[in-house]
């Protein structure tokens, strides 16, 4: 009986692990409902964005919440990347934000911090998920932050939802030196 009451309080934990696993492909998903950011001269529109878009470079996708917090836990991946100055031709680091996991009242502050990021790295992805499609589909948790790794051929090469270590940003780090 033990054991039954054991398994059972770990099933909620295993039921909204991320969706994800290395050797797949990310599941496939449209976002339409806001999608990804253009720049097209000082000004910023929106175009639908799918996971079908994702192969033809190395890609790492930060996919977090709409909050300052689920930025900060990923921070220093992201400030790897930049220090590592990849090139543009082979390599992207897309950021999918869900608007709905945002505090009340701040997806306006999101929505312009998100833009105003399109026009200092023009040439990365910003996608915004309205309504946490995404999210729900992945089953990434709420309040957080996932990294995953695409190689240019769209396999998972690396997905953690949460805060990643020193160990394991150098372990991307690596895996897109590799594989650029």
């Amino acid at each position: 009986m033990k054991h039954f009451l054991l398994l059972l309080s770990l099933l909620p934990a295993w039921a909204m692990a991320l969706n994800i696993n290395p050797g797949n492909s990310v599941p496939n998903i449209n976002i339409d409902n806001a999608g990804e950011l253009q720049l097209t001269g000082g000004d910023i529109s929106y175009s639908p964005w799918s996971t079908q878009q994702l192969n033809g470079k190395v890609r790492l996708i930060q996919a977090m919440a709409g909050r300052t917090s689920a930025k900060e836990l990923n921070a220093p991946m992201i400030e790897a990347v930049k220090q590592a100055k990849f090139g543009n031709d082979t390599y992207q680091t897309v950021t999918i934000v869900n608007l709905d996991d945002a505090i009340f009242g701040t997806s306006g502050f999101v929505t312009g911090k998100m833009k105003t990021n399109k026009k200092s790295f023009p040439k990365a992805s910003f996608v915004i998920d309205k309504k946490g499609d995404l999210f729900d589909l992945w089953k990434i948790k709420a309040k957080s932050s996932a990294i995953i790794l695409l190689n240019a051929e769209g396999e998972v090469l690396f997905a953690k939802d949460g805060e990643l270590n020193q160990q394991e940003i150098d372990q991307v780090i690596g895996l897109i030196k590799a594989n650029i």
